[in-house]
């Protein structure tokens, strides 16, 4: 998740490393951002489609508002403005669901490992979070999909330590617990370098709560390389002016809205996203954070692939 919205630019690496960390301090679920005004996109406050409100659930119409969760600590896609103030291209899109809805938007920060435990206890409705769609994600909660991201892997600028983002076998990593790259190292990388006779990643990861201080650990040089998606990657490389990113990115794979499984609401968010991708306020919404390279056409439930 990254882009724009509150830059931050930094002298020295401790500054940047702080920068960073206060894009995204904290994540009670107290830290909440009510959805209430327009996305942003153009100055235009997105509409109510009453066929799509009638797709509502009783209960959820009743209340006239989504309660959203996200970790505000991936940007550009969520995170924290220096007022405080949770922002990126995923609160944009989910604004204007809701919008679209007849609903407010309530978005709630909270850690990225609580979201779908918190949908299964219904204390939120969506999980709006960067969640790439999977097929063992898809076995707990239904995927509306809405954006197309990978990973990449960034380096201290000038790559001092050479590291070979196809080999990455005992070198120090840094990760978000409970994300994809996480997975990728404990069920493939690190068997692989076990399989060459290689030292494995230590710990299967440096493993970070927050993306936030992933970023601070390899900036600071705690780290020798981190791995997230493709667009946080690109925004740390841009904010911080001290990392690089090396190689291409891969594994790319869709994004989803998060809904409890079998919910009455997954339909209508999925209407409701491809209305954004038909009327424009779609692309209006990823030019304005320069993510239009991710661009979907077709907004599908539960599409993973693997």
């Amino acid at each position: 998740m990254n882009m724009r919205t509150g830059l931050f630019t930094s002298a020295t690496a401790l500054a940047v490393a702080g920068t960073l960390v206060l894009t995204g301090c904290g994540s009670s679920t107290s830290d909440t951002n009510s959805g209430a005004a327009s996305p942003g996109t153009s100055g235009k406050a997105v509409g109510a489609d009453p066929s799509l409100a009638a797709l509502v659930p009783a209960d959820v119409k009743s209340s006239g508002k989504l309660i959203i969760a996200t970790d505000a600590a991936y940007a550009p896609v969520e995170f924290k403005d220096d007022k405080g103030v949770i922002v990126g291209f995923d609160i944009d899109l989910v604004v204007a669901i809701a919008a679209k809805l007849g609903l407010k938007a309530d978005v709630q920060n909270t850690d990225f490992t609580s979201i779908i435990p918190g949908l299964a206890s219904k204390k939120y409705q969506l999980g709006m979070s960067s969640f790439t769609d999977t097929k063992e994600r898809e076995a707990t909660v239904d995927m509306v999909t809405y954006f197309s991201a990978g990973t990449s892997i960034a380096v201290k600028k000038g790559n001092p330590d050479k590291i070979d983002p196809n080999d990455l076998c005992g070198k120090k990593v840094a990760v978000q617990t409970g994300t994809v790259q996480a997975d990728e190292i404990k069920d493939k990388r690190n068997p692989d370098c076990a399989r060459a006779g290689k030292s494995t990643i230590p710990n299967d990861g440096d493993k970070f709560t927050l993306q936030t201080d992933v970023t601070s650990a390899l900036v600071a040089g705690r780290d020798q390389a981190m791995l997230a998606d493709s667009p946080v990657i690109d925004y740390a490389v841009k904010q911080s002016g001290q990392l690089e990113k090396i190689g291409s990115t891969y594994d790319t794979a869709p994004y989803g809205v998060v809904v409890a499984k079998g919910s009455d609401l997954t339909r209508a968010v999925q209407a409701a996203v491809q209305a954004l991708m038909d009327d424009g306020t779609y692309k209006q919404i990823l030019d304005k954070w320069g993510v239009a390279a991710g661009a979907l056409d077709k907004s599908e439930v539960n599409a993973a692939k693997s």
